[in-house]
């Protein structure tokens, strides 16, 4: 071995450095992780929130039937879970902040389940209608509503009477789901209102943000849902499984719970699922395209 070789085997700092690359930049690396990190824009989200929601208006009556009526039936657990946690809490000012994760549930049930909810449809097919307006679109919106609706208004209603009329749960626990159902009724027609439109506003954003949240959509679904727990704000599907609790148990009228609920609910669940998020983020999307062409 040369004496050169002995030297740089004994000081291997001594040896000339690997001569790297020539087309390669110190920068092509940050660059690329740079744009995997960035979060998508406002078009991919609306892009695929609108293409999903074409996928929905091309379904049969009877599928979304069917994923409807699941749906409204899941959404009975949001009353069980936060029953069950109301009933084994203590009676403190706290307690809300534990059982309203309870309310959560059944949305988890129904989003990850890929089950049709009335309150998604405010958003994820209005795009479609948005994005290419006619009547023919606005008559295939109207029977993904009217049908998804009134199966999970069904679905809650099965709910409700088997857990109002059954043995299932023991009375201590039927007492929490009353107390619950009294509390979502009891406020008058323009505070259920009012309070629906915050609720289709949140679970509309959910929704929203559902296509940029990859691992973290679990926890999107349940923070969004619990603030709408907490602030009691009138859900048409969550809410009608509370106080159909108490019609099928007679202590509300079935004609109570359409005209000082359901009304409200679903008017404010509309209004603020539509106007405040598919409308304004369809609006945003259109509004930077244009501005994009013209810039081109």
């Amino acid at each position: 071995m040369t004496p050169e070789a002995v030297q740089a085997e004994e000081h291997p700092e001594a040896r000339p450095a690997a001569s790297a690359e020539p087309n390669s930049k110190p920068e092509d690396g940050a660059m690329a992780e740079a744009e995997e990190r960035r979060a998508i824009s406002p078009t991919v989200v609306h892009e695929t929130i609108r293409k999903e929601g074409e996928e929905e208006l091309s379904r049969s009556t009877s599928a979304l039937g069917w994923s409807g009526l699941a749906a409204g039936l899941s959404m009975g657990f949001s009353l069980v879970a936060e029953g069950l946690l109301r009933q084994h809490l203590p009676d403190v000012s706290w307690r809300p902040l534990i059982s309203k994760f309870g309310y959560s549930v059944g949305f988890l049930i129904v989003v990850l389940g890929r089950q049709q909810l009335f309150t998604e449809n405010t958003l994820t097919p209005i795009l479609p209608l948005l994005h290419n307006w006619s009547l023919g679109k606005l008559g295939q919106v109207a029977r993904l509503w009217i049908t998804v609706l009134l199966t999970n208004l069904l679905g809650a209603l099965l709910f409700a009477w088997v857990v109002g009329n059954t043995e299932a749960f023991d009375a201590a626990t039927r007492a929490s789901f009353a107390e619950i159902g009294r509390a979502a009724a009891e406020p008058p027609f323009w505070t259920i209102l009012v309070r629906g439109v915050f609720a289709g506003w949140l679970i509309a954003l959910m929704v929203w943000l559902l296509p940029a949240a990859e691992t973290a959509r679990v926890s999107i679904i349940v923070i969004l849902t619990f603030l709408v727990g907490l602030g009691e704000f009138s859900h048409i599907i969550a809410g009608s499984v509370e106080v159909l609790y108490l019609v099928t148990t007679g202590a509300l009228s079935f004609g109570k719970y359409l005209v000082d609920y359901m009304v409200p609910t679903l008017l404010g669940n509309i209004l603020g699922g539509v106007t405040l998020v598919a409308a304004l983020n369809h609006a945003q999307v259109v509004a930077g395209d244009r501005k994009g062409r013209q810039a081109g």
